[in-house]
């Protein structure tokens, strides 16, 4: 993987943009379990009966959700510092 060249300032800018790809998917992902669980948390007042069990599905979602975006960040920074390494 070739070190990106930033000269200029579009470069910069086509850098960011192609790290703005690196775990989209995870993190757009991760940032809709975590509205979805907060969704559900603040909505088991008024589930009744079923009150506890979707206010855990909400934990679990807020959980999993930022362990999502957690990891789209690890990705984004390891790809960041392979493309920042000088390779002979």
């Amino acid at each position: 993987m070739a070190k990106p060249d930033l000269s200029d300032d579009a470069k910069i800018a086509e850098y960011r943009a192609e790290l703005r790809t690196v775990g989209r998917n995870q993190r757009l992902a991760g940032f809709a379990l975590v509205v979805l669980g907060a969704i559900a948390v603040w909505s088991a007042s008024f589930a009744g009966a079923a009150g506890p069990a979707v206010q855990w599905a909400g934990y679990a979602g807020l959980a999993f959700g930022w362990a999502l975006m957690l990891a789209a960040i690890f990705l984004r920074t390891r790809y960041h510092r392979r493309r920042m390494a000088e390779m002979d």
